[in-house]
C-alpha cells in the first residue's frame, strides 16, 4: 500500500454548503464544495480517515474511540434544517488505539474520549466530500494551550498510520477572522498571509517546519488568525507529512478572503 498524503482543507463557515447562504453571494461557498467533492472522489478507497478539527480543544489530546459517533451541532443562528443534518459514518475504534500507542510513544499525553461526537469540523466537509459516509472516521483533537511545536510533535507520531492507509486531515481555515470577512474587509490581510502561507507549507520540509512555528511573525498574522485554532490543525498535517513535500491544491477568494488547501505528499492533483 502506498502511504497517503496528508492535507489540510478549509472547512467554510458553519453548515455553509446545506442552506442558502445570506451574507453576500448564494454561491459564496460553491467553489470550495467543489474542491471538497473532488477531495472526495480522489480519496473514495481509503481504508479510513483521521481529522483534526478547529473545534475540539482539550487540556490533553484526545481521541475520538466509540464504534458509531453521533453528530455534534456546535455551530449557532442557522436554520432549523440545519440541525437534522446527518452524516452516519462509522468509527475507527481499532485505529484510536494504535493512534494512543504512537502519541504515548512520542512521549505525547493523551487519553481516549467515548462520548463526543462528530463536530462541524468534520461532518460538514466530510459530508461533502463522502456523502455516502462508509469510511471509518475519528478525530483527534487540538491541545487547548494552541502550542504549534506540540501540534507538530503530534503529527509526527501521527506519521505511520499514513502506511495503514489513513488519510490525516486537518481541517480548520487558512484565514479566519470572522468580522472581516462580514464585513467585506479580509482581501488585504488574506492575501498577504496566504503569500506568507503557501511559501511556508511548500517549502523544504525542515524550513516548512520553521516557517510554521514562527506564523505569528508573518504579515497580517495577527489579523489572519486572532485566536490559532483554525491554523492548528495545518500544524498536525504538516507534522504528519514528515519529509514530504507541500503543494498549495485549492486557492479561491470567498467572503473577500483568500482561502487556501493544502497537500503534503503524494502527487498534486
Amino acid at each position: 500500500m502506498d502511504r497517503l498524503p496528508t492535507l489540510f482543507i478549509p472547512h467554510g463557515g458553519g453548515p455553509c454548503f446545506f442552506m442558502k447562504w445570506a451574507m453576500g453571494p448564494r454561491d459564496t461557498w460553491e467553489p470550495l464544495r467543489r474542491f471538497l467533492q473532488r477531495l472526495g472522489h480522489r480519496f473514495a478507497n481509503t481504508a479510513a480517515i483521521l481529522v483534526v478539527s478547529a473545534h475540539w480543544e482539550e487540556p490533553t489530546v484526545s481521541i475520538q474511540a466509540q464504534a458509531s459517533p453521533d453528530l455534534l451541532f456546535d455551530y449557532y443562528g442557522f436554520p432549523q434544517h440545519t440541525y437534522r443534518l446527518k452524516w452516519p459514518a462509522p468509527g475507527a475504534p481499532e485505529l484510536a488505539v494504535r493512534a494512543q500507542e504512537l502519541l504515548r510513544g512520542g512521549g505525547i499525553r493523551c487519553r481516549m474520549e467515548v462520548q463526543r461526537g462528530f463536530d462541524h469540523g468534520v461532518f460538514v466537509p466530510m459530508k461533502v466530500a463522502f456523502p455516502r459516509a462508509t469510511i471509518p472516521t475519528f478525530q483527534v483533537s487540538l491541545r487547548s494551550d494552541l502550542d504549534v511545536r506540540a501540534h507538530l510533535e503530534v503529527g509526527r507520531a501521527l506519521q505511520p498510520l499514513r502506511d495503514q492507509g489513513v488519510l490525516i486531515v486537518g481541517s480548520g481555515m487558512s484565514f479566519h477572522n470572522a468580522d472581516q470577512m462580514k464585513n467585506g474587509s479580509a482581501g488585504a490581510s488574506s492575501h498577504a498571509f496566504d503569500c506568507f502561507l503557501n511559501d511556508a507549507c511548500c517549502s523544504a520540509p525542515r524550513d516548512r517546519d520553521d516557517l510554521l512555528t514562527r506564523w505569528r511573525e508573518a504579515a497580517s498574522a495577527d489579523e489572519a488568525h486572532p485566536r490559532s485554532e483554525h491554523l492548528l490543525p495545518l500544524m498536525v498535517a504538516a507534522g504528519a507529512a514528515g519529509d514530504c513535500l507541500g503543494h498549495c491544491i485549492f486557492s479561491e477568494s470567498m467572503m473577500s478572503a483568500t482561502i487556501s488547501a493544502y497537500q503534503f505528499g503524494g502527487t498534486a492533483p
